[in-house]
């Protein structure tokens, strides 16, 4: 019990004159006291009285635990009786019904001396405020859990999209978004922001595409936020965003297929990085010469169905489930694979494992993760009807691909950019891919320090244009040219017809 017999007396000789209490209920309204703990604590004070506000299935909620009747209590919950008195020598005791929307609590208020005028409307009004704010508590919290609710739909969308089920994807947003995926193709776009800030810049995402698009926060990078949208005005929309605000940075793909969402993402991801440097902190991947683009497209595809061939006799789901990590965890790394498909990374591993195993190959080798890369992305292009014409000629090698003069006079351009540099950066990329991407091992071949083999393969990205220390498209195209012209050997993926 609290308060003192003095205390009481004063209190009560203000009874009629004094309307602070009132106020200071009031206060408790207001958005930055809305607690109904702390309603309850100076419920205690104000009357010099010990106060529980319990469930109907006698939870404590807040104050301190009261020995009550049970079956007065239940009366009382089950709506028999809106409130009730009780007193003995030792104290006084009120109960009041408090409404509640999903289940009725008990407000019980115990002292020592009786219940005044002033007392009893403190303890009435005060069981109305309290009404109120677990009224308010639960819209709040049934609308976080809708909010929640629409979040987690969005990101199920999106990686229904990375793993390919664009019908699936159509089929799940259809009911809240009509329309939103009917477009055949889309741009993906990525916003940065502070981790703090990036609930608040989802919302403006939201506002500024009206809805009109799929924003979802990325489950692997805690300060990107991801926008999906066939819509032209989306990058406009998200491009005066960024301009009104000095931290955020926008990273956008090229229009891809919905069936390459994953493609776009990381193409998105790749101009991000180039926003950080540029005035408008935004930018739009720049499409450029690609080695696939440079082969006989007749050939490539046939080299490609020959080469995952052995996941022609898995159930389709399966090969369907197996090509989509694969090209996930090439493309990132097995963590944020893991998270944006919303699976484990023991998962993704365990995927990738078995392509290795029925492909006959090492990912560790970065060859052979380029060589892969290439099929898999080729591959999206393909029917899922067996590529059995005449171009399946076993004859049509990877090493025959890559010598085609258009494939050769592109590697030797890019790889020629760094002859210049007197370090000679070029062998110490070679002998790091060669490596498996491990500064340690190429610093042991090439009798150097690892952080001299890490800031050359550093000062390679600028030249080369792309990104080598992430693994990716860049690396693997990076890759496949020392392939090209020979500074590597080319990994051996003939299977037998």
């Amino acid at each position: 019990m609290t308060g003192r017999e003095d205390d009481n007396r004063q209190r009560e000789t203000q009874a009629g004159t004094d309307p602070a209490w009132a106020e200071e209920l009031l206060e408790h309204l207001r958005p930055a006291g809305r607690d109904v703990r702390r309603v309850v604590a100076w419920l205690a004070g104000t009357v010099g009285a010990t106060v529980a506000l319990q469930d109907a299935a006698g939870n404590l909620v807040a104050g301190h635990r009261l020995p009550l009747d049970e079956e007065l209590v239940t009366d009382i919950i089950a709506g028999r009786l809106a409130a009730a008195a009780w007193q003995s020598r030792e104290r006084h005791l009120r109960l009041v019904r408090v409404e509640h929307p999903s289940h009725t609590c008990v407000l019980a208020v115990s002292r020592q001396d009786p219940f005044d005028r002033r007392a009893s409307e403190v303890v009435t009004h005060t069981a109305q405020v309290i009404e109120l704010l677990l009224a308010a508590g639960e819209s709040t919290a049934a609308g976080h859990r809708l909010r929640r609710a629409t979040a987690d739909l969005r990101l199920a969308i999106l990686q229904l999209l990375m793993v390919e089920d664009t019908i699936a994807a159509r089929r799940v947003a259809a009911g809240l978004w009509p329309g939103l995926l009917d477009a055949e193709t889309a741009c993906v776009y990525v916003v940065e922001s502070a981790p703090a800030e990036r609930d608040r810049v989802a919302e403006e995402c939201l506002d500024s595409t009206r809805e009109d698009a799929l924003v979802v926060r990325c489950p692997a990078m805690d300060g990107h936020v991801i926008v999906v949208s066939p819509r032209e005005a989306t990058g406009d929309a998200l491009r005066s965003l960024v301009g009104r605000h000095q931290d955020l940075f926008l990273g956008g793909s090229v229009r891809q297929s919905l069936a390459r969402t994953a493609t776009a993402y990381g193409q998105a991801v790749s101009a991000l990085a180039v926003a950080h440097f540029r005035p408008d902190k935004t930018a739009v991947y720049a499409e450029r010469t690609h080695p696939e683009r440079l082969m006989d497209p007749v050939a490539l595809r046939g080299w490609t169905s020959r080469v995952l061939r052995p996941l022609d006799t898995l159930p389709h789901h399966t090969r369907a489930e197996l090509l989509a990590t694969n090209r996930l965890g090439l493309e990132f790394t097995a963590v944020n694979a893991a998270k944006v498909l919303g699976v484990s990374r023991n998962t993704v591993r365990a995927r990738m494992e078995r392509v290795e195993t029925l492909l006959g190959t090492d990912f560790a080798d970065l060859t052979v993760r380029a060589v892969v890369h290439l099929a898999l992305n080729t591959q999206i292009g393909l029917t899922d009807a067996r590529f059995d014409d005449g171009t399946d000629d076993p004859g049509v090698q990877l090493a025959d691909l890559l010598s085609g003069p258009g494939v050769r006079t592109w590697a030797q351009d890019l790889l020629s950019r760094l002859d210049a540099d007197a370090r000679n950066p070029r062998r110490t990329l070679r002998t790091w891919i060669a490596a498996g991407g491990n500064a340690e091992r190429a610093a042991q071949a090439l009798g150097v320090h690892a952080q001299t083999v890490r800031e050359h393969v550093r000062s390679a990205e600028p030249v080369l244009e792309r990104q080598l220390l992430a693994a990716g498209t860049d690396l693997y195209e990076v890759v496949l040219a020392h392939l090209a012209v020979g500074d590597l050997d080319v990994p051996d993926f003939r299977r037998p017809a």
